[in-house]
């Protein structure tokens, strides 16, 4: 897989070798020859400098998005110069676990991106909604984003996610 994706680098945008590196490392596909022997043989290949960036950037493997919501977003988050979440996150609250599209760890924020499709069921609306609380009763803060705020509304969007991720919560001990 390691040869593969060093290929892929050569072609894909940033994003796209982002979630290539991400699926391999979650499906555990890996290679006896590493990603950083390839660089070390190839150093001047074409998409070699990208692949360097995206190995040294600690932050890059932060999940894989699963919905065209899920990529849009990372994008937007990216275009702005917004810190990036953890995609796809699993937390445990009060004995239950949770799947979170988003998570800023430090911040203890969760944004979820909502779909009508998704969400919009009378059991997702009463399952959504015992999710936030559990999560708010933890010290988390939950922010759902629709398609429509991304697209029509990406300045006050973006405005409003810079001023909830400044905010910091402490947690009472």
């Amino acid at each position: 897989m390691p040869r593969t994706l060093f290929d892929l680098a050569a072609v894909a945008s940033r994003r796209q070798l982002e979630r290539a590196m991400s699926e391999a490392e979650v499906l555990g596909l890996t290679d006896r020859l590493s990603l950083p022997d390839l660089l070390e043989r190839y150093p001047r290949r074409r998409g070699s400098a990208l692949l360097r960036r995206l190995l040294e950037d600690g932050e890059m493997l932060r999940g894989v998005t699963r919905s065209e919501l899920e990529e849009r977003f990372v994008s937007f988050v990216d275009e702005r110069g917004l810190p990036r979440p953890r995609l796809n996150a699993d937390i445990a609250v009060g004995g239950r676990f949770f799947c979170a599209d988003c998570l800023w760890a430090t911040q203890r924020l969760i944004g979820e991106l909502d779909g009508r499709a998704s969400h919009g069921t009378r059991r997702a609306f009463e399952r959504d909604r015992e999710r936030d609380r559990l999560l708010l009763a933890d010290g988390w803060r939950v922010v759902h984003v629709t398609w429509l705020q991304l697209r029509d509304e990406p300045a006050a969007l973006a405005a409003d996610l810079r001023r909830i991720l400044a905010v910091r919560p402490t947690l009472d001990s």
